[in-house]
């Protein structure tokens, strides 16, 4: 079973993750990340020093993806481990689709090829208006995408929105201005 956990930057997936890991027996990873060259990407797409045209962006989110579903992920899949991804292509979606405005159809097609049409089998969206989030963070070194701004974050929350109306199947929406343990028993919930 693949689980992926999404939401804005401060919406407390890492907490989330944390919790769900002490009550599931699973197999977690990240994106960007979770193999050597997805980490080295990883390092490229969050380096505030860096300017990364959009486009650039989304081909280098797509490799990091295609890269860790090839090496590790479909592995473990096959194997029959339970997965919980921080962040997949719902995140590309939103982020480059939504908030920079490249259009979610494009971002979706060009990571259904990077995965080979991979697809979760549930989604927990962590849903904060991207102000509180935003508020969250406020105070740790901000990454490149961290620093693009207000209206980003609210594009961005907006396609969350819009994925999950389009998917209830998957999507399971979490109000993340609850206390963590709340949160965390209405995902386990969902997930059972």
């Amino acid at each position: 079973m693949l689980i992926t956990v999404e939401g804005l930057d401060g919406a407390g997936k890492t907490t989330l993750i944390s919790g769900l890991t002490e009550q599931l027996d699973a197999t977690v990873l990240r994106e960007p990340g979770g193999v050597e060259l997805s980490e080295r990407i990883r390092e490229l797409v969050k380096d505030p020093a860096l300017t990364v045209d959009p486009r650039a962006e989304a081909l280098l989110y797509a490799a990091a993806r295609a890269q860790l579903v090839a090496e590790k992920l479909r592995p473990l899949l096959d194997g029959g481990t339970t997965v919980i991804l921080d962040r997949f292509i719902d995140s590309s979606l939103a982020y480059q689709g939504g908030g920079r405005g490249l259009g979610v159809e494009e971002i979706r097609t060009l990571n259904e090829f990077g995965t080979g049409g991979l697809t979760p089998d549930k989604t927990l969206l962590l849903r904060v208006d991207p102000e509180v989030g935003l508020g969250r963070i406020a105070g740790r070194e901000a990454d490149r995408l961290e620093l693009a701004g207000g209206e980003f974050f609210a594009r961005v929350a907006k396609t969350y929105d819009e994925l999950a109306a389009a998917a209830p199947d998957r999507f399971v929406v979490l109000d993340a201005t609850q206390p963590p343990a709340t949160v965390l028993a209405s995902a386990l919930e969902a997930l059972t």
